[in-house]
């Protein structure tokens, strides 16, 4: 009993308390938005339509978004058809409140900074949200900490799946940055443009490890994968000086050092398991030791 009292507590206590928006802000953007079709793609890198609070503003940034894609121009007259055709233009304040927008700012110079202002009030009432959910699953009965600890995270990270999500990109932006890596690509003239792997031969065939490359190891078992991955993360690491993550699930965290400290030591495996190493191995180690500690590993 006590527990549903404090739940319908923190839920009445945050249903009195207005949440975080700018409805200014909103409206600025969206006048920005209509003045000058140069700046969508740039917004609609930072704002999504639910980062808006007030629901007509909502829908006015949809319309100019779809206008945008299809190529068509976003203008009061072009947006209030496009509402007027879904019936919705007299619920979101009719023409004069499109036309209104226009008038609140004198220039779409700010338009990212209002985007900002806007996304920034949409994560926050979003947490506000996922935070009452914590908070009532904590106050659930019997409820077990690991579950709810889970969901928790659960929770958190999707609000921040949201935030780093790659948003519509237009083709033309797109088009503009391949032909300046291809620019870049001719006047290096290099077999390598990603990150070397240390095996020559896998570098000519992949050109090196590239950005938003997902490269998957396969073969029969032991036939060497995990060596071929950790010597790739070890060559990375230590000769190109680049931060390595490495996550397994086979292998224990003192597991995967020792094969790197063997791999770098040059010392057999199985003796560093059983602790048969001798006299000329110690130095090896030692030094191996010291490279792999400064490593971005």
């Amino acid at each position: 009993m006590a527990k549903t009292a404090s739940k319908n507590n923190i839920e009445s206590l945050l249903r009195e308390r207005v949440p975080p928006h700018d409805n200014e802000a909103e409206q600025s953007l969206l006048g920005s938005m209509l003045l000058s079709g140069e700046i969508i793609p740039d917004v609609a890198e930072i704002v999504q339509s639910k980062s808006f609070y007030n629901g007509a503003n909502s829908h006015i940034f949809e319309v100019i978004l779809d206008l945008f894609a299809k190529g068509e121009p976003a203008d009061p007259i072009t947006v209030s058809d496009k509402l007027m055709e879904a019936g919705v233009l007299d619920t979101v304040g009719g023409k004069s409140y499109i036309h209104t927008l226009v008038n609140i700012v004198p220039t779409a110079a700010n338009a990212k900074y209002y985007a900002e202002i806007v996304e920034k009030n949409g994560m926050l009432r979003s947490l506000i949200k996922v935070a009452t959910q914590i908070a009532g699953l904590g106050y659930e009965p019997g409820a077990e900490v690991e579950k709810v600890v889970d969901q928790a995270e659960s929770l958190i990270f999707g609000v921040a799946e949201k935030r780093i999500s790659e948003r519509f990109s237009h083709i033309k932006d797109l088009l503009i940055d391949s032909f300046e890596q291809i620019e870049h690509l001719y006047e290096k003239k290099a077999s390598v443009t990603g990150v070397p792997t240390g095996f020559k031969d896998l570098d000519d065939k992949t050109s090196g490890l590239n950005p938003s490359d997902l490269i998957i190891v396969a073969a029969r078992p032991s036939m060497g994968k995990t060596s071929l991955a950790l010597s790739i993360a070890q060559n990375v690491a230590l000769k190109e000086k680049v931060p390595v993550a490495l996550f397994s699930l086979e292998m224990s965290r003192q597991q995967v050092v020792q094969r790197l400290m063997c791999s770098e030591a040059r010392v057999d495996a199985q003796s560093l398991r059983t602790g048969n190493l001798n006299e000329d191995d110690w130095p090896k180690l030692s030094s191996a030791v010291g490279r792999l500690a400064e490593a971005p590993i």
